[in-house]
């Protein structure tokens, strides 16, 4: 499988992600209809450092080769943020919280999710 636009849209996708939650965590708290403390928006933002984080990690590596023993870990950590990511949102969703901005993220969680469980699992890039 070639990884190339897969790592670009999730960094793209990341990034995107991650400059909303840090410029906008009071934004985010009040489309989500949680009331805003002193402890919630540098938490938000802690997020979005981490999202930021790993959309530049992703950016970087998009050039290299990903899957089988090639940034196996880079792969891994993909793999494991998008399966958690896509089943929490998933969860969310099944509550009753029907909104389509979580039911559109559960699902670019979960083609993330596939499309990283096929680069690790599968046999490689070729």
């Amino acid at each position: 499988m070639k990884t190339r636009a897969l790592m670009a849209a999730s960094a793209i996708f990341l990034a995107i992600l991650g400059i909303a939650a840090l410029f906008a965590p009071d934004e985010i708290l009040r489309a989500a209809n949680v009331a805003s403390s002193p402890f919630l928006p540098p938490l938000i933002q802690l997020g979005a450092a981490l999202l930021l984080g790993f959309a530049m990690t992703n950016w970087m590596v998009k050039g290299s080769r990903v899957g089988g023993i090639y940034n196996r870990p880079i792969a891994v950590g993909n793999l494991l943020h998008f399966a958690v990511g896509a089943i929490t949102l998933d969860r969310f969703a099944l509550r009753g919280h029907e909104a389509w901005p979580v039911i559109a993220l559960a699902a670019i969680y979960t083609l993330f999710a596939l499309a990283f469980g096929v680069v690790v699992f599968g046999s490689g890039e070729r």
